[in-house]
């Protein structure tokens, strides 16, 4: 006999309570966390540089009754910014958004679209400002200079940044707070033999970068999670780690300050970017479109301002 099927009772709808979207979380992102973020009021400027060796050398000396004491004095020197103008924008038709159905918001997406995509521009243009090779006063080979450290019987990581530790403090006078890695170098680290012998005996827990901040023995472990898409538009889609098999061991000033040294500064025209460590989000309406454009933008420059206080491990892993 007859009976009422599903497609009779039910006509599918768009949930309203999910949506798939694959938005990177922003803490996968280090581009505004290794160096401090320094807002500036022009797009380019100047910034002094006193000679580090000037205030290092041993020139005080004794000083007899009523006689002169030893003199000397320091160099100084300047240096540039420039904070190139970054920005990203979708446009929402006024026909699309009438007719978009809930849970769809288009002015919210879109600009959590554009915000995204300049966090993964930022991060890219992060590893190709600092984490590479000929930006740092020292740089070493995994296979050349030391063991990779995925080959788990031979490497020694602890000593590796020991090394690059010492290597710092022995040109600078300041201890290395700071270790920025790949996942993939995260990944070999925790299950390394000579990490877990260290930890086992004081943690149950899993290894963590804030465990391995102390097995190393500076402030922050950072790892790098954000990911990017390597294809063009239309071409078979294609995915790599920003960041790859690489670590960075430098010492970052933990605020930008007069007479405070620091491997890096990112600069943040304010200008741009209101407080000037934040995307500006404006929306506009373009007459021939008939469109609202949701735009992101932000203005900053990458600083190397202390080579000498970088050492940078060039394919950690293999």
């Amino acid at each position: 006999m007859p009976q009422p099927t599903r497609s009779d009772v039910h006509v599918n709808a768009i949930l309203t309570n999910v949506s798939v979207a694959y938005l990177q979380s922003e803490s996968s992102f280090v581009a505004r966390q290794v160096f401090p973020m320094v807002p500036v009021e022009k797009q380019s400027d100047k910034y002094f540089i006193y000679t580090k060796n000037d205030w290092l050398r041993d020139e005080a000396q004794m000083r007899g009754d009523a006689s002169p004491s030893a003199g000397s004095g320091y160099g100084l020197s300047t240096a540039t910014y420039s904070c190139n103008v970054f920005a990203m924008h979708k446009d929402v038709g006024h026909q699309v958004r009438a007719n978009a159905d809930s849970p769809i918001n288009m002015d919210r997406d879109a600009t959590r679209f554009v915000t995204h995509r300049l966090l993964v521009r930022m991060e890219i243009q992060w590893v190709s400002d600092y984490f590479t090779t000929s930006v740092w006063d020292t740089d070493v080979v995994g296979g050349t200079d030391f063991t990779v450290w995925s080959n788990y019987s031979a490497s020694n990581p602890i000593n590796d940044v020991e090394t690059g530790k010492e290597s710092i403090l022995g040109v600078t006078g300041q201890m290395p707070n700071t270790l920025v890695i790949g996942y993939q170098v995260f990944r070999q680290l925790k299950h390394h033999p000579d990490v877990i012998d260290r930890i086992k005996y004081t943690s149950s827990n899993n290894v963590t970068a804030d465990l391995l901040a102390a097995l190393f023995e500076v402030d922050r472990v950072l790892v790098c999670q954000a990911i990017k898409a390597t294809n063009n538009e239309g071409e078979t889609a294609a995915y790599s780690f920003t960041h790859g098999k690489h670590a960075l061991l430098c010492y970052v000033a933990p605020n930008p300050g007069l007479l405070t040294p620091s491997a890096g500064y990112t600069f943040s025209w304010s200008g741009v970017s209101g407080m000037g460590s934040e995307i500006a989000v404006s929306s506009f309406y373009i007459d021939e479109l008939r469109a609202d454009r949701i735009e992101a933008e932000m203005a900053w420059d990458n600083k190397v301002v202390g080579s000498d206080c970088g050492y940078f491990f060039s394919g950690a892993v293999a």
